[in-house]
């Protein structure tokens, strides 16, 4: 693509500015949890069809759109998440959120603004991807936050077939607004669910010798298995097991029948995670095998590990600096990202976008009081609107030279 487009793009975006604030601010006040996104896919499809776009629902909740040549002989997916986390807001902004207990802790308010500008951004180039035979799909995909998630729809339905290359980002709240994080290679890890249930005879807490007494064992189960991990699995492959929830009885004096533990299991080496699921189930049997109790342990794989392209990173780090942004080395976290799923695919890669203000405070995510840069709002516009062009940039001049 010519400076003239990528100076287009950013003009565009700049002038919208003020408005994809307006957006994100909508979306952040109403927040709407996995496969629940109908609002928001009524939101953001009414505003790209205002700017001249033709958007598809998926069968849920999310919508799909398509810029550019409609048999394309290269095409790129540009992807948002627009769900939210049933988590209660606790920032005190004026447009917090009003749905009680949830709130958009992750960002994903800031994804799906994003996306949208670059969107409409893209639409004033739809004859010069046309006159390159390339293509822009726009996909804002529901439920990344479950399991399993969404990803895994937009895979199901079709919306990745005749995709060349797939680009995303994250809100990174330990970096600078401005600042975008890289890394070749994995940077997220595998996440599954684990589920522990145990049944047993309860009683009265005086006669614990005549029950399998359940709250005892669940809590050996919750601390004892996460060590336990570490001694069969190989370090390096960074296997961690941390629980979120744990339920067992209603009063202080009797010994439940049954007790639940809920967590998540994450690992950096995604060799081991198609090995680990039986070793879990394994080691929690085991530990509470003393106590006489039932066991029954659900292991719900959930993502692989979201491995970035050199060659999708290297169309990243030009679409940041052809809008000014800052390109700067990330390194690879225990989050997971159900984008995997779209690089198993098609190449490409996740960038970490930076939504700190500078000298302010660092946030973290999945937090009640999670507040961005709204600065971030234009930049990750600019981000995925300009890697796409050089993606396509990238692939008309090897094409080119190729004939």
């Amino acid at each position: 693509m010519t400076p003239d487009s990528f100076a287009a793009v950013r003009g565009a975006i700049a002038t919208r500015q003020a408005q994809l604030v307006t957006i994100r601010r909508d979306i952040h006040r109403h927040p709407e949890i996995s496969w629940q996104e109908q609002r928001t896919t009524a939101l953001v499809c009414d505003l790209l069809e205002e700017g001249g776009l033709k958007p598809t629902r998926l069968s849920k909740s999310g919508l799909v759109v398509d810029i550019g040549a409609e048999d394309a002989a290269y095409r790129v997916a540009l992807r948002a998440d627009i769900d939210a986390l049933p988590v209660r807001e606790r920032t005190g902004l004026d447009f917090a959120s009003v749905s009680p207990g949830v709130c958009h802790a992750c960002g994903h308010d800031v994804h799906t603004t994003a996306l949208v500008g670059a969107g409409l951004a893209l639409a004033g180039q739809d004859e010069a991807l046309r006159a390159a035979d390339a293509a822009v799909r726009l996909v804002f995909q529901p439920a990344e936050e479950a399991i399993p998630g969404g990803a895994e729809l937009v895979v199901g339905e079709g919306h990745l077939e005749g995709v060349d290359a797939a680009y995303a980002l994250h809100c990174d709240p330990s970096l600078d607004v401005g600042k975008v994080g890289l890394r070749e290679g994995p940077i997220t890890a595998a996440a599954d669910r684990i589920d522990v249930k145990l049944t047993g005879r309860g009683g009265h807490t005086s006669r614990p010798h005549l029950t399998e007494d359940l709250t005892y064992a669940l809590a050996k189960v919750v601390t004892e298995v996460p060590a336990l991990l570490s001694r069969r699995v190989d370090p390096r492959a960074g296997a961690l097991l941390v629980w979120g929830q744990m339920h067992a009885g209603a009063a202080g004096n009797v010994i439940p029948s049954s007790g639940e533990a809920t967590g998540t299991l994450r690992i950096l080496d995604a060799e081991v995670w198609h090995q680990i699921g039986p070793i879990v189930k394994e080691l929690v049997e085991s530990v509470a095998k003393p106590y006489g109790v039932g066991v029954e342990v659900v292991h719900s794989p959930g993502v692989p590990p979201v491995v970035n392209d050199a060659t999708a990173i290297a169309d990243l780090r030009a679409g940041a600096v052809q809008m000014g942004l800052d390109p700067v080395a990330t390194r690879q976290s225990m989050g997971g990202e159900d984008f995997a799923w779209f690089l198993h695919h098609a190449p490409g890669a996740m960038a970490r976008l930076g939504t700190r203000a500078p000298g302010g405070r660092t946030y973290d995510l999945h937090q009640g009081d999670l507040i961005v840069d709204e600065a971030a709002i234009s930049a990750g516009a600019m981000l995925l609107a300009s890697t796409a062009l050089a993606a396509i940039g990238r692939y008309a001049a090897n094409h080119a030279t190729s004939s």
